[in-house]
């Protein structure tokens, strides 16, 4: 993990494409329309904050290694100042974890950064 403290910069506004993202993966678990539901409101949901090391607990998904070239090119924004789009996330009440619909390399690079930093996030 790195020891560098500098702020992690974040976009106001969430691209298009990362909902097209969310999308795509949210179809390989829910049916279409439910899939297009969550997105819609992802869309209209507020911008919150928790930290990445309660993110990755509750999704129960593992850290990507620094060998990923998607997590390395994440770190290298982080390190340059260059914002980053907020992660989406959909609460799945019925296995007790959160779905990282779209953001799990940001993520990844910003726990590798700092486990303890704010991950700027929808989540339903």
């Amino acid at each position: 993990m790195e020891t560098n403290t500098a702020r992690i910069a974040w976009l106001e506004e969430i691209a298009e494409h990362v909902y097209a993202a969310a999308d795509s993966y949210l179809r390989l678990i829910y049916p279409d329309e439910i899939s297009k539901e969550l997105v819609e409101r992802l869309r209209a949901a507020s911008i919150t904050r928790f930290m990445a090391k309660d993110v990755f607990r509750a999704s129960q998904l593992s850290l990507l290694g620094i060998g990923n070239t998607h997590v390395e090119k994440d770190r290298k924004k982080i390190r340059n100042g260059t914002g980053l789009s907020p992660i989406l996330l959909v609460r799945d009440g019925t296995h007790g974890r959160v779905i990282v619909a779209d953001g799990y390399h940001r993520l990844c690079a910003i726990y590798e950064f700092d486990e303890d930093a704010w991950v700027m996030c929808k989540i339903l």
